[in-house]
């Protein structure tokens, strides 16, 4: 067997989501910060709206880092 050097998905394509003690997601309020683990470029969010948007921003701008 041989493996692919190519993952699935990739460490570079990597981010944690921490949600504030105050979210409230069962009532659509997410709260946090969210980190690309390779790069530990951050930023803090108040909305769903705001961290999809800098998670599509931060992941189209290092899309060249991925294989």
């Amino acid at each position: 067997m041989t493996l692919n050097p190519h993952p699935t998905y990739p460490s570079a394509g990597a981010y944690v989501v921490r949600m504030h003690r105050d979210a409230r997601p069962e009532s659509g309020q997410l709260v946090g910060r969210a980190e690309h683990v390779a790069s530990g470029d951050s930023t803090d969010f108040a909305t769903a709206q705001e961290l999809l948007a800098w998670l599509m921003q931060h992941a189209a701008a290092n899309r060249r880092e991925l294989p």
